[in-house]
């Protein structure tokens, strides 16, 4: 059973629970994580991940909630320079823990690291990876200072470890959840369009090459409406296929669901 027909969080009313959002965001997480190829407990126990990242995915949906929204991850030197003012560990923990989920968020749910609004005007801006970074080491500062809070190893700090040491299939879980359960896909650039329009129109004068085209165009659609595994090898054999009868054709089926790819 597909889970989109348990529970849409989105509207306003009483069914809308937060016990009811956890449930639908646990369902679709549990579910990415295998069909994303990161299965719980595979490498290491990480059931207490699947909770916190429920419970983080839910919060989001419910602006009322302590933790709803949030603003975008601060840059390195805002961070260091209001943790170095804080009053004490607690501010601290709070700081690095938050700027670490909305990193989370940023890169696996909505590939906008940045915040960026949609239509305003690009800046150079660092590189997925070193975002991925930054959150690996938020994470791990975040568990420390729990740690330290604590006087010792604990459950927060154990969570955040974890989410350090696999924030990558942390991301491809959460990419795949976007896309399956959440509907949420990145577009094909207009440059993208430009270079299918510019490929797609002699092909049509060529045999086999327009039937090629439009099994290509409707594995493209396809994929991004539902960006399952088998749609990506299905569409990558499309792209192959095209390949072989016109060389010219380019496309990066990569560039669809570059987290994931990670």
């Amino acid at each position: 059973m597909n889970v989109l027909t348990v529970y849409t969080p989105f509207p306003r009313s009483r069914l809308a629970s937060p016990e009811r959002a956890q449930y639908f965001m646990m369902n679709a997480l549990l579910y990415s994580r295998m069909e994303a190829g990161y299965p719980t407990n595979h490498e290491f126990f990480d059931e207490d991940v699947n909770v916190y990242l429920a419970e983080l995915l839910s919060s989001r949906i419910q602006p009322a909630r302590p933790g709803g929204a949030g603003d975008p991850a601060p840059a390195d030197a805002e961070l260091f320079e209001a943790a170095a003012a804080a009053s004490g560990d607690r501010a601290r923990y709070e700081m690095y823990r938050r700027s670490a989920d909305t990193l989370l968020l940023a890169l696996g749910v909505f590939r906008n690291a940045r915040g960026r609004r949609p239509g305003s005007a690009r800046r150079f801006a660092p590189a997925d990876g070193l975002y991925i970074g930054r959150g690996k080491t938020y994470y791990a500062v975040a568990a420390s200072l729990a740690t330290a809070l604590a006087r010792r190893s604990n459950a927060a700090s154990a969570v955040l470890g974890k989410l350090s040491r696999g924030f990558e299939r942390y991301l491809a879980a959460l990419s795949h959840l976007a896309g399956e359960y959440l509907g949420i896909v990145r577009g094909i650039s207009d440059g993208t369009l430009y270079h299918l329009a510019r490929a797609a129109e002699p092909a049509r004068t060529r045999v086999g090459l327009a039937e090629a085209y439009d099994r290509f165009l409707d594995l493209y659609s396809a994929y991004r409406a539902r960006p399952t595994a088998r749609g990506r090898r299905s569409l990558e054999e499309a792209v192959r296929a095209l390949r072989g009868l016109d060389p010219s054709f380019a496309f990066d089926v990569g560039s669809l669901d570059r987290i994931k790819s990670l």
